[in-house]
């Protein structure tokens, strides 16, 4: 387990992480820290827990924000590839069309072929 120091509004914290996760929670750290800063830029100083909290909601908002554009994506990526499934049906539907007609028409020259034949 390691341990690494992060330093959110001035103020140092001393945390343990997964051994291999400490750059990824100094980048978090960084992120809040950057959140903290931006309310306290925008309020000036209100308390560091009524900031901490202003902060955790706003993470959170863009969260859920990320979160709805995900499922909108999942859900317009769902609709491609059902159309898509339906375009290759339809497709494939077209073709076996497409392949009996051209059937008739090689059994029906091959008629006139014989006609011809036997008329020579």
């Amino acid at each position: 387990m390691a341990e690494l120091n992060i330093e959110i509004n001035g103020r140092p914290y001393r945390l343990a992480c997964n051994d291999g996760e400490e750059d990824h929670l100094r980048e978090l750290a960084g992120f809040l820290d950057q959140q903290v800063r931006e309310i306290e830029g925008a309020f000036g100083k209100i308390g560091d827990s009524r900031t901490l909290v202003m902060a955790g909601l706003s993470i959170a908002d863009r969260l859920s924000e990320a979160l709805t554009r995900i499922e909108k994506l999942q859900e317009d990526l769902a609709a491609a590839q059902d159309s898509t499934r339906g375009a290759k049906e339809q497709s494939r539907k077209e073709e076996q069309a497409l392949a009996v007609k051209i059937d008739q028409a090689a059994e029906r020259l091959e008629r006139l072929a014989g006609l011809l034949a036997e008329g020579a």
